[in-house]
């Protein structure tokens, strides 16, 4: 079994990672890094391992690879220290803050030899799997057009229900990541990933648009144009303020992508995932859009073969956080000329 230490054990890593890595036969979690101390008795009881509070004990701890689930700011520092001691990395999403810590993360870790990966698991899930033969094949002509689009309210805007006699506390999982740069930023890579992964065509040229319905300095809905060097157009829309402040709120998350001979269509709501063309119109099998088990399989694989396969690099999530940390720096700095009254050009990025 590989041994795995897992790195900031937060919402993602308890109903995400921890269960599949439990499950597996060829993982083992053997030690947690958890800097806050309060949380360390709860952690050991839960998950059953140690805990530590500093990180060259929790190195020492005698496993081949980590998992990195912590906050993004923390992810810079954290992928070091694993270079430090030898150890592969897979790292949540956004891999880091910026495009500057991305490529010293990846190139500390070329030097080690080491495997740096990062968890885009969008790509694992049957239904992208299937896109992406679809896409390869031609079944649908060439891919002209992705509207890749996730409006939702990341949980509500309160952590608790309406009072008269008291100021509501905000949901600080939201604030959190707003924060730490906004939807784009933080949950839109998985769209710019797909689109780059299902065309196999890189990104050329982008430029954003968005919307302040709270207020934050990053948007909280923006919309990202990608020009691919295919020639197809990507519209990734990614809200954090849809029925954010609603009673009964609901959310959407579609992909369409549109080709010359044909069309698919998900949609996770309505549980619809189907292909039309000129033969008529094909059903799926409907998946939901993440896929832990399938990143950890392709996970164990890498780590035994010596080869990256099908698993996202630190190549990967470098494009995917650079195309969005600046797009939605552009937009605030627009937004911030427009209030000032000033003069704002709206750029277009070249990759």
């Amino acid at each position: 079994m590989i041994k795995i230490g897992l790195m900031g054990c937060g919402v993602v890593a308890a109903y995400g990672h921890v269960p599949v890595i439990a499950a597996s036969p060829k993982f083992e979690l053997t030690a947690i890094y958890e800097p806050d101390p309060s949380r360390t008795e709860s952690l050991q009881s839960t998950y059953n391992v140690p805990v530590f509070t500093e990180v060259d004990a929790f190195f020492q701890a005698g496993f081949e690879a980590v998992i990195i689930t912590s906050p993004a700011p923390s992810h810079y520092n954290n992928v070091l220290d694993a270079a430090r001691y030898g150890k592969h990395v897979l790292c949540e999403k956004p891999l880091a803050t910026d495009e500057r810590e991305a490529a010293e993360m990846i190139a500390v870790m070329e030097r080690k030899g080491l495997f740096l990966f990062t968890a885009f698991d969008y790509r694992f899930s049957p239904a992208a799997q299937t896109i992406k033969r679809i896409v390869k094949d031609g079944l649908i002509g060439e891919v002209r057009s992705l509207r890749l689009s996730y409006i939702w309210n990341l949980h509500g805007k309160f952590a608790d229900p309406a009072s008269d006699d008291k100021p509501r506390k905000l949901n600080m999982r939201r604030v959190g990541r707003m924060l730490e740069g906004g939807p784009m930023v933080d949950c839109g890579v998985h769209q710019i990933d797909l689109a780059r992964w299902w065309l196999d065509s890189e990104v050329t040229s982008y430029r954003s648009e968005g919307a302040w319905v709270d207020e934050y300095e990053a948007p909280d809905h923006m919309y990202l144009h990608m020009q691919h060097a295919s020639g197809a157009h990507t519209l990734v829309e990614i809200s954090y303020s849809y029925c954010f402040t609603a009673r009964e709120p609901v959310s959407h998350f579609t992909y369409r992508l549109i080709g010359t001979e044909g069309i698919v269509y998900y949609d996770r709501e309505a549980k619809i995932f189907e292909m039309r063309n000129s033969t008529g119109t094909t059903p799926f099998p409907f998946a939901k859009e993440k896929n832990f088990s399938g990143m950890y399989e392709a996970f164990a694989k890498a780590l035994r073969s010596g080869l990256a396969g099908n698993v996202p690099t630190g190549t990967d999530g470098l494009i995917a956080t650079g195309i969005a940390r600046t797009a939605t720096e552009d937009l605030i700095r627009r937004h911030s000329d427009r209030r000032n009254g000033k003069q704002s050009k709206e750029d277009v990025y070249e990759s």
